[in-house]
């Protein structure tokens, strides 16, 4: 028997599966990356030696206005490292600039000045001016241009009036932008509804290039990149962590040239080809990126990638702040697969109802396969509901998937969802 741990929230659960039905077990191989620095000498290396771009502290010489842009409490960017050094950077260059840390929060709730203690900690929060994209707030936020897409976008506003526009945070496959970071800290991080929604729309999430690992010709890319250069922005820092959040690497300098040394570096690390299971076990990573189940397709995705047909999925979970957007959790609940996945392709892009990404994934996954969540918070009923089966623990999920598949399914176990790119050849 084997036992595998799964990340929970903050901690892990265990998983035990017999050898002889385990065919593989899937992991990234950024845990077996080892750096020859500390985290801090490989993010002070990165912005001393900027790619495509002369240093922060040069590019901030003269300005006024500087914005700096940073993930919300659902990311899990080092920021109580990377904030201190970007702000000794840029005022190195100018002691007297204005510096506002702008949240780009997407869609999502207002990150609590809790959760800013604990991302940023105690000393920026008292220190620096903060403030947090509100994306329901039409009046902060300024429009800028028509996207290739057609959409209209509508930028935070500190954004659009800054001197220089910097952007930190990391870089992992993403289930439709195909990978995170760079562009993403503007669209969908600190645009409004309008802007977010249709980007997000079921025609651009529909497209065949729209998939995790992909950026060529994927239209969500290419709205987001063309709007992260419509506001100028000027320099980014990204990094690439491990399953404990530990700093690998760092990539800083132009938008574009360092996100791609980024996502050459992740993909090598994450990418592996795809091993087909009769049930897939996987998890959201844990804490941040666990904490609702309207972020959990992330993971139930990469485990369609290795799901043979009608294989039962196990997606682990702890949904401690529910369900996640209003919008998501009443598209999730509002009828049958079939029902849902019809109501959201009748929607055109331009009315495109927020979160509704979400539920139009899990449409598409749950007509193929059966998902069963493990979560101590979310119950039962809910569950069932958003047409999944609930199981408190991966193991009594996995007796649940072996009554529908049978006892001797083969099963795959893919212990962080989130950090594996799995590509069929």
């Amino acid at each position: 028997m084997r036992t595998i741990k799964m990340p929970y929230y903050t901690e892990t659960m265990d998983l035990h599966v017999d050898e002889e039905h385990l065919k593989a077990v899937i992991y990234a191989r950024a845990d077996e990356y080892q750096p020859d620095k500390s985290e801090t000498e490989i993010i002070r290396e990165a912005l001393s030696h900027p790619i495509g771009t002369a240093r922060l502290s040069e590019l901030a010489v003269g300005k006024k206005k500087v914005v700096l842009v940073t993930s919300d409490h659902t990311r899990a960017v080092p920021s109580k490292l990377t904030l201190p050094i970007l702000l000794e950077e840029i005022r190195k260059g100018n002691p007297e600039a204005d510096i506002t840390i702008l949240i780009a929060t997407g869609l999502h709730r207002e990150t609590t000045e809790e959760e800013q203690r604990r991302m940023f900690g105690d000393a920026i929060v008292d220190n620096e001016k903060i403030a947090v994209n509100h994306a329901f707030c039409p009046e902060e936020f300024t429009y800028i241009c028509k996207l290739p897409s057609g959409a209209d976008f509508h930028v935070n506003s500190l954004a659009a009036e800054c001197d220089l526009l910097v952007t930190e945070g990391f870089i992992e496959p993403h289930f439709f932008a195909g990978f995170s970071g760079g562009r993403k800290s503007i669209l969908p991080g600190i645009c409004n509804e309008v802007t977010v929604n249709e980007n997000h729309s079921y025609r651009a999430i529909s497209n065949q290039n729209a998939q995790a690992g992909v950026l060529r010709h994927n239209p969500i890319h290419e709205d987001m990149v063309y709007a992260a250069r419509k506001v100028n922005v000027q320099f980014i820092l990204n990094v690439a962590q491990n399953s404990e959040k530990k700093v690998l690497a760092a990539f800083a300098g132009d938008l574009e040239e360092a996100h791609e040394a980024g996502v050459k570096f992740v993909r090598e690390l994450s990418q592996c080809p795809s091993i087909e299971g009769d049930i897939v076990i996987t998890s959201n990573g844990g804490y941040p990126l666990d904490q609702n189940l309207y972020q959990t397709p992330k993971a139930v995705a990469t485990a369609e990638a290795c799901a043979k047909e009608g294989a039962v999925i196990i997606m682990c979970a702890s949904c401690v702040d529910g369900m996640g957007g209003t919008y998501f959790e009443k598209l999730i609940v509002k009828g049958s697969v079939n029902e849902i996945d019809d109501y959201l392709s009748k929607i055109p892009p331009k009315e495109t109802i927020p979160e509704q990404w979400c539920a139009q994934i899990y449409a598409r996954i749950l007509k193929k396969h059966t998902v069963i969540l493990v979560t101590t918070y979310l119950d039962r009923e809910t569950v069932e509901k958003a047409n999944m089966l609930h199981a408190k623990s991966p193991d009594e999920a996995l007796a649940m998937a072996r009554k529908i598949k049978g006892e001797d399914a083969e099963v795959v176990v893919i212990p962080d969802g989130v950090s594996v790119l799995a590509v069929k050849e």
